[in-house]
């Protein structure tokens, strides 16, 4: 064995003192220098297998030594890893600023919603402060408005179809002004005396209806032509009332006159009861048309508020669409920033350490293997067959050495040995 250690104390010029220099004037003397360290070191040694694994450790010791001490060509080495990890800095810092911009705007959006869900709730105890004219309790009042509605309008129905039979088609067979203006069979004895009878007398409320719808319809337009028109449609109703209560009034006249007498304007509006026909329809009447023009303006207030409420529910719906959409992004965001991040700390753990050229290593430990097997050719005098078993077990032993580097079959460049 001391033989064996005193072949292999090689010289620092003839194996670990090679400079790196990337002229090819400088790394051709390194490979004729690793050739013939492995021929001087075989010649020695007989070829022998073992002293040849002994050699080739030797060899990759002193190469990755040499590799670590040469500061400037790691620092060669690094710079593609410098420059990878310098550009995956750069798209970190715009990630995290895409990131702190969605981030900003999710933000935003629920407060957005927040504000919105609030809306939704005071707006119906502070609907002026929306810009909304109405009453603070508008439910309330539009059913109680509706509950006076009802009755009232089927007070109309009757009385009218009463009227209008009354003064239009029935015979009168009392004085009675009761009599004469409430007929409970009044559109049943219409329909017997014919269709038509029956569809005038049953449509003539509907007129009146109409003529209610109107008066609230102009009563929004708030102008000197719209008073013009209400003021119209009352004389209408008005007048139509004094007919009804005129021919009801000459037909109770006609059934209790004296032989002599005759009917006459006049007398009419001396009659207690051709005021009381007009007040018992014009003036109840009068009150529907106020009810309903209360009850509908109440349920524009409600509909204000519904449709206030409607719009912030589809602004909501919108809002939290984008919110969806922005959170999808800012996950995917968030995954590629702690990708790029580990990119980063592979790299630095990288350039902490040191990276060793595998395919130079190769290259001189062919070379050296190569300055052995030539020197087993020439110097050697052993019979052929001896030769060639000789070296299949130095081979055996190249292969194994590089099995247990790792460094077999590689055909990487450059071999990272990272910091841990």
């Amino acid at each position: 064995m001391g033989a064996i250690k005193k072949i292999f104390k090689l010289k620092n010029s003839e194996v670990s003192s090679p400079k790196y220099d990337n002229t090819e004037e400088a790394r051709e003397q390194i490979r004729i220098t690793y050739y013939q360290s492995g021929y001087g070191a075989s010649t020695r040694a007989s070829g022998n297998e073992v002293t040849f694994g002994v050699g080739l450790k030797n060899l990759y010791n002193s190469f990755e030594d040499l590799c670590r001490k040469q500061l400037n060509e790691q620092e060669r080495l690094k710079q593609p890893y410098k420059e990878e990890q310098e550009k995956q800095r750069t798209e970190l810092k715009k990630r995290e600023t895409a990131l702190s911009i969605y981030e900003e705007q999710r933000n935003d959006l629920m407060k957005n919603i927040d504000d919105r869900k609030f809306e939704m709730i005071d707006v119906k105890q502070n609907p002026e402060t929306y810009g909304i004219d109405v009453d603070k309790s508008p439910k309330a009042q539009f059913y109680i408005g509706l509950l006076l509605l009802l009755p009232i309008t089927i007070y109309l129905f009757v009385f009218y179809i009463s009227a209008s039979y009354s003064a239009f088609f029935k015979d009168f067979e009392t004085g009675s002004l009761t009599a004469a203006i409430f007929d409970a069979n009044a559109l049943s004895k219409a329909l017997s005396d014919g269709l038509l009878e029956a569809i005038f007398i049953g449509t003539i409320p509907f007129v009146f209806m109409g003529l209610g719808y109107l008066v609230h319809m102009f009563q929004k337009a708030k102008n000197i032509l719209s008073y013009v028109k209400l003021a119209a449609l009352f004389i209408l109703t008005f007048m139509f009332d004094v007919i009804l209560a005129y021919l009801i009034e000459k037909k109770i006249f006609d059934f209790d006159r004296v032989l002599g007498e005759s009917f006459s304007p006049e007398i009419a509006l001396e009659s207690v009861n051709f005021w009381g026909i007009i007040f018992a329809g014009f003036v109840v009447y009068l009150i529907w048309g106020l009810v309903f023009d209360f009850v509908m303006k109440e349920h524009e207030n409600v509909d204000k508020i519904k449709g206030f409420i409607s719009n912030k529910k589809e602004e909501i719906k919108n809002l939290q669409s984008k919110k969806a959409s922005l959170l999808l992004k800012i996950d995917d965001l968030k995954h590629e920033v702690t990708s790029i991040n580990g990119k980063i700390s592979e790299l630095q753990a990288k350039i902490d350490g040191f990276v060793f050229p595998v395919k130079e290593y190769l290259h001189y430990h062919y070379q050296y293997k190569e300055g052995w097997y030539q020197s087993i050719n020439e110097v050697l005098a052993l019979p052929t067959k001896t030769k060639d078993e000789l070296r299949n077990r130095c081979e055996e032993v190249s292969l194994s050495h590089l099995k247990e580097l790792n460094l077999e079959g590689m055909d990487f460049q450059h071999l990272v040995f990272a910091k841990n």
